[in-house]
């Protein structure tokens, strides 16, 4: 086994990157309303296919900007409650996907490091990982 430096790298994605392609949402202005301290993408799946609410439930009181609290609501409340230097947890949230209905997604937090080593959080499905 050859140590990380003896590695040549191929080719590397950045977190910059994919906030710029649109595969990672910023939404670290609302997180820091709520109280994270770290930059904070959601994955582009988690954000559309869940955290924007699809169309017929809006008049359900259900907005982006609701939804978009909630989940971050619970992922604080989770975080608070996880191992100390745990550095991923899985929070289940109800989604309200039309009137009546709801669905239940598993949602990873990950704590890890950003382009230049700085803690950054993202969450995600776990197909997104």
């Amino acid at each position: 086994m050859t140590a990380d430096d003896d590695w040549n790298v191929i080719y590397s994605y950045s977190r910059e990157q994919a906030l710029a392609d649109g595969v990672l949402v910023d939404v670290t202005e609302t997180a820091k309303s709520l109280g994270f301290k770290v930059h904070t993408a959601v994955s582009a799946t988690l954000y559309h296919g869940y955290v924007e609410p699809p169309a017929g439930v809006t008049g359900e009181g259900q907005s982006v900007t609701g939804r978009l609290h909630d989940l971050l609501f619970l992922v604080l409340c989770s975080a608070k409650k996880s191992h100390p230097g745990a550095d991923q947890a899985t929070v289940r949230i109800a989604f309200l996907m039309e009137p009546g209905r709801t669905v239940t997604v598993d949602v990873i937090a990950h704590i890890g490091p950003g382009d230049q080593r700085e803690p950054v959080l993202t969450l995600m499905l776990p197909e997104d990982d």
